[in-house]
């Protein structure tokens, strides 16, 4: 016999799970898209020499790539073959584009309709502001993606051409490689020494450096100003906080990497002056974002280093391809705390006043990647013997998806590569986003507990 509910219809006997949460679906297509790196990159045809490659160097490049990190264990140019470094070069640009965003795009293309699901999948993925406005979204992020990706290999390109002698089937090849790779805050290249050898080029530094910027502000940001660029007196906060904190942060950086390193005959010292100074604005850009490198930055200085985890730390912009805390959760701590020494009632931002759950929000998202960078490195220091500054710059760069590295990376034992590989996916997917993904059950309280305020201080 089947009982009827009295408020609903009949019941099955089966518990409705419901929609399936969005953060959950991008996290195990994440996942999904390392695994099928893996597998590819374990072909005997990915590498150039007989045999294939391990399984520890598979999942770790292609967890790099996936989550557009660049860390390494082994040297893309001369470790994977021609097929290994396209398998790379596709694995960076679908996790530029966000698995779920290309997803929603294929169904786009091929039902012209998305469903609910789908909507509400990519608005999470993208950070859309209303599920209406997600087609409109990911079309915008493909073509905004292609079109700056496409500048940046043409100037490439151009450059290895003429500039280098490359024939043009191999030029073509390295500038769309690092283009992609660029825009992407991958830092993945085709040259032995990244771009060390490029240092003082502002023809490919520059490309190089500006196609990071663009991909680094998130793409909110990038379709506002393609819509706006002329009136920014519409610009959302979220816009005006990316471009005002990246900005700033940019002339800092570049100021103290180059006055830190100026007379370092291992890195800037050895170049002229107007190379040293491209140097140090290049090695500002890609130290935030992407894993790019002109400068050995194993020989850095070791306040130098310290300067760069916090660069690393804080990241770009939201939903794009940099990685770290992200310098609008940044600027809203940094909001926080001028509010609070001022003894203002609310937190004010650029004329307008944050939420309450802003705050909550920036906070846990801080906390969260400080346990995490915490946790990791005191790991690492137990199992290694490598000295605190080395694993923390690693263990950001890993976290905040940047990919520098001091050069122990392939020295580490399995259980630390497999730690960095754990940190690159999270950094990705971000840890409000994965927590979210745990989460089994939501609750609202539908009460409010008596207030009493602890002594802080």
């Amino acid at each position: 016999m089947r009982l009827r509910s009295p408020a609903g219809p009949p019941s099955t006997g089966r518990r409705s799970h419901g929609l399936r949460n969005p953060a959950q679906v991008i996290v195990l297509a994440f996942a999904a898209a390392t695994a099928v790196g893996t597998a590819l990159l374990l072909l005997p045809a990915a590498t150039p020499g007989p045999g294939h490659a391990s399984l520890m160097e598979a999942l770790f490049t292609a967890t790099s790539a996936v989550c557009v990190t660049g860390h390494l264990v082994v040297n893309t140019a001369t470790y994977w073959s021609v097929f290994g470094q396209v398998v790379i070069l596709a694995l960076i640009q679908v996790g530029g584009f966000g698995v779920m965003t290309l997803a929603s795009l294929l169904g786009l293309l091929v039902s012209r309709r998305l469903g609910l699901r789908s909507r509400i999948t990519a608005a999470a993925e993208t950070r859309s502001i209303g599920i209406g406005d997600v087609r409109r979204v990911i079309v915008g992020v493909v073509l905004a993606s292609l079109l700056l990706e496409a500048l940046a290999a043409a100037a490439l390109t151009t450059r290895f051409y003429f500039g280098y002698q490359e024939p043009a089937g191999q030029a073509l090849w390295h500038g769309v490689f690092h283009a992609v790779s660029a825009f992407n805050n991958a830092g993945f290249s085709l040259f032995e020494d990244n771009l060390v050898d490029f240092a003082a080029d502002p023809w490919i530094c520059l490309p190089i450096a500006f196609a990071v910027i663009a991909g680094g502000l998130g793409f909110p940001v990038l379709l506002q100003l393609r819509r706006e660029i002329t009136r920014p007196r519409l610009w959302t906060l979220n816009t005006r906080l990316v471009l005002a904190t990246t900005a700033a942060l940019l002339v800092s950086s570049t100021a103290f990497i180059t006055a830190m390193e100026w007379n370092n005959d291992d890195t800037l010292g050895k170049l002229s002056p107007g190379g040293r100074l491209l140097a140090g604005f290049f090695q500002a850009v890609i130290t935030r974002t992407a894993g790019f490198n002109s400068v050995d930055i194993g020989a850095l200085d070791s306040a130098t280093w310290l300067g760069m985890d916090v660069l690393m730390f804080i990241g770009g912009g939201p939903a794009g391809t940099a990685g770290g805390l992200k310098v609008t959760t940044f600027a809203v701590l940094y909001f926080i705390i001028y509010s609070e020494l001022r003894g203002d009632g609310a937190v004010n931002a650029l004329g307008k006043r944050l939420p309450r759950s802003t705050h909550r929000q920036a906070a846990t998202v801080a906390l969260l990647a400080v346990a995490v960078v915490v946790t990791s490195t005191v790991a690492l220091l137990i199992m290694t013997e490598f000295s605190l500054d080395r694993i923390l710059f690693e263990v950001i760069s890993a976290f905040a998806t940047v990919g520098l590295s001091t050069g122990i990376t392939p020295d580490l034992p399995v259980a630390g590569q497999l730690i960095l590989v754990l940190l690159m996916f999270l950094g990705r997917v971000g840890p409000v986003t994965l927590a979210s993904a745990l989460a089994l059950r939501h609750t609202t309280r539908l009460y409010e507990l008596p207030k009493e305020q602890p002594i802080i201080g």
